[in-house]
Parts: structure tokens; C-alpha cells; sequence
């Protein structure tokens, strides 16, 4: 971190012993609680030098936490001149092939190069505000790491008519992902409740209450390496959060690369299959899309390849 600011708290006593370290912490600086929470998440809290990653940790007596407080940044993205892949564009909206690494919009941590910073200048004054300041023209996201198609909204009218579309779920979106293992049945559909896990906040789970409906249909494409690695398409009915990630993983087939919701299995670790176990992010790619354009009607339908990465992997391991 740059200029970053170093706050030391007291030690803890033992009148503060056994709570929150958020709650301790908010209490002996000038950070709110739902500030050093997510300082927390950022790693950014310290004990005896080492980040302290635990939201629910409980302070003891005699600890002594520092926090490093991130330089205050310009709040508004500012334009760069970042290459974008467009697949589509008129005075509404704009179809882009989003790279995989490259982040959406601004947040703690990705302050620029983002996605929205290069399209500050690929649209200048024409994106949608509905969004604010830090999301102008986003209609909807992929993670980080997820390569693909991805809708922008160039004006309100557009922003709100493609808005609607997403949440009636009335437009088609379609990814591509390599799991392990061979699916069985080869096709099929997986309905759960998804919702945030107990055991861990920063990911989402299928839980058996609670949660929101989440359906994706899936088929098998492609068996490779002798059924080790599958080519699945996963067409979404809902929108929820990581949902090909945790379905394919209920499933027992969690996607290539995907260090937060599965690992390689055991049977991996033949040297053949290095390309997959070695993959750098979770393999899916948003292949395909379509919708009603906002102001003709007419519908749009958009495809585009498996990128060279993922398609790299099913070429080296058969």
C-alpha cells in the first residue's frame, strides 16, 4: 500500500477481552465498525505482524493490533485508455469480450483498470448514470476471472429497459466451464436455494433454507483426458451470485482453476493433467447472450469462442 496510514490500538485489556475484534477495534480508533470489517477482509489488520483475516475472531487480553489504512483515493474512475475487445456497438449499448483478470468497476483494493475506467473512455459522456458514479453503464457483472460477454448500457432508457430483462431472467445467458470429472447423467438441471455460507461469508453456498432460487441447465460439449476433464455448457434461469461455481461443485464437478469452491482431485495428479491442475483462474467463459435491444426490439444474439486459455488446456491434456 501507498501512504497508507498506520493506526497502533491499545492493548487490549481485560475489561475488552472475549469480543469482536471489529467491534473492539471501532471502539478504540476513528474507524467505524463496518470499516474495519472491511479492513479485515482486505488483510489489512495486523497481530504480532501477521494479517488476521477472521471477522468472527474474539480479542484476548494483552494483544496489541495495528491496522494499515489505505491512502484516501479519487472516489469518481477516471477515463483510461485501456484496449477493449467490442463485439457489438450503437447509440444504446455496447456487447464487450471482458478479458479474464480484468476487474468490473472500482472497489477497496482495484481503485483502476478496471472495467469501467476503459469504458470512461471508449464512451466519454455516453454511458448510463443509473449505476453512479463508480458503476456507469454496468447492467450486470462477471468475476474477476471469468472471461466472456457482458452487456453495457449507453444511456438510462436502454439501462433500465436491459435491467428488467435480467430480472425477469427473459434474456439467454450461456457459459462455458471445465470441470473435473465426467458428468452423469451427461445433461441435466440443478435447482437449489444459494445464499452466503455460514462457515465462511465471502462465499456463497447452497443451503437447504433460506437463500434465493437458483436453476442452471447444463449439457456436457466435450469429454476429454479419458473423462478426467469435461467441457460443460451451463445455461442460466436465474442470476445469483458465483451460481456455475456452486452448482457445478454440488454437483461434484468443480471448475478448473476454482481455488475458492473445489481442487483438483486426487486422480489429477498425473503429469498429463499438470495444464489443468495448474490453471490460474476458475475456467468460464460467458460464451453466449442474448436480449431485446431497449429501443427496436429486436433480438440480439451474440457468441463468441472459448478463449485461447481454456481451450489451450483441453489441447494439452487430450
Amino acid at each position: 500500500m501507498t501512504n497508507e496510514r498506520i493506526i497502533t490500538a491499545p492493548a487490549v485489556d481485560s475489561q475488552n477481552a472475549k469480543i469482536r475484534l471489529d467491534k473492539w477495534l471501532a471502539a478504540c480508533t476513528d474507524l467505524s465498525r463496518s470499516r474495519v470489517s472491511a479492513l479485515i477482509g482486505q488483510g489489512a489488520v495486523f497481530l504480532d505482524g501477521a494479517a488476521v483475516y477472521d471477522q468472527d475472531r474474539k480479542t484476548a487480553a494483552g494483544e496489541v493490533y495495528s491496522i494499515a489504512v489505505p491512502a484516501p483515493v479519487d472516489a469518481v474512475p477516471q477515463p483510461q485508455d485501456i484496449p477493449l475487445t467490442v463485439v457489438y456497438e450503437d447509440g444504446d449499448l455496447l456487447v464487450i469480450d471482458k478479458p479474464a483478470g480484468m476487474v468490473v468497476h472500482p472497489a477497496a483494493g482495484n481503485h483502476d483498470g478496471t472495467l469501467v475506467n476503459a469504458l470512461l473512455a471508449h464512451c466519454r459522456d455516453s454511458l448510463s448514470g443509473i449505476g453512479g458514479v463508480i458503476r456507469p453503464g454496468i447492467v450486470h457483472r462477471l468475476d474477476k476471472d471469468t472471461s466472456g460477454l457482458m452487456v453495457v448500457a449507453k444511456n438510462d432508457a436502454a439501462h433500465r429497459a436491459l435491467s428488467a430483462q435480467f430480472a425477469v431472467h427473459s434474456l439467454e445467458r450461456c457459459y462455458l466451464a471445465l470441470v473435473w470429472g465426467r458428468l452423469n447423467p451427461a445433461r441435466g438441471v440443478i435447482e437449489t436455494q444459494i445464499g452466503r455460507s455460514a462457515v465462511n461469508r465471502k462465499k456463497m453456498a447452497v443451503l437447504q433454507t433460506g437463500g434465493k432460487r437458483a436453476e442452471t441447465h447444463y449439457r456436457t460439449v466435450e469429454v476429454c483426458a479419458n473423462g478426467a476433464v469435461s467441457l460443460v455448457e451451463c445455461s442460466l434461469k436465474t442470476g445469483r451470485t458465483h451460481q456455475v461455481r456452486v452448482h457445478m461443485t454440488a454437483l461434484g464437478h468443480p471448475l478448473i482453476g476454482d481455488s475458492t469452491y473445489g481442487k483438483a482431485p486426487k486422480s489429477a495428479r498425473i503429469e498429463s493433467l499438470h495444464p489443468a491442475v495448474e490453471f490460474p483462474r476458475q475456467a468460464l467463459h460467458s460464451y453466449k447472450m442474448s436480449f431485446e435491444h431497449p429501443s427496436t426490439g429486436e433480438i440480439m444474439r451474440f457468441e463468441i469462442p472459448l478463449p485461447p486459455d481454456m481451450r489451450a488446456v483441453m489441447d494439452a491434456i487430450g
